[in-house]
């Protein structure tokens, strides 16, 4: 499974949830393939911002290796799900790759956590660190129900 994440910039919520899924998937014990992306070209091979690394290494997930890069049109042909952090981008995703099946591989993130008051992980590139942390808990919850349907698929998988 090929699972991308994106945001507007690339240095704030989609490497932090790509370093969550990668962190939760190996505690799991499960096989999956990550990668983050910014629907913006601002940040383009810059690090993830210090808050969200900071973030992340007070979870003990390490995000300071990746690197900020912008969607691409072929990202709907090489991963089998694209999890958008709002509508916004979800649209800007969708304007870059109009392919047919562009609607059967893209969600929002908030999509698998439909108990949450929230339906879109809130930027927090503006605000203070308290925003980073709430990012960090939403994207916990999303991406548990995420690896719970890779789970799910995986074990079919092998049972069929």
């Amino acid at each position: 499974m090929k699972i991308l994440t994106v945001c507007l910039g690339n240095i704030c919520r989609s490497p932090m949830a790509e370093g969550v899924l990668r962190h939760l998937a190996e505690q799991r014990g499960l096989t999956i393939e990550t990668d983050s992306a910014g629907t913006g070209n601002y940040h383009v091979g810059e690090a993830p911002d210090r808050r969200a690394v900071a973030a992340m290494r007070q979870n003990g997930i390490d995000i300071s290796d990746l690197r900020a890069r912008q969607f691409d049109p072929a990202d709907v042909d090489r991963f089998d799900l694209l999890l958008a952090m709002d509508a916004d981008n979800l649209r800007n995703m969708e304007r870059v790759a109009p392919v047919p099946h562009f609607h059967a591989k893209t969600k929002l993130m908030m999509d698998f956590a439909p108990k949450h008051p929230e339906r879109e992980v809130p930027d927090p590139y503006f605000g203070e660190d308290e925003g980073f942390d709430q990012v960090y808990r939403m994207l916990v919850e999303a991406c548990n129900a995420v690896l719970d349907q890779v789970e799910q698929a995986q074990r079919k998988a092998t049972e069929g």
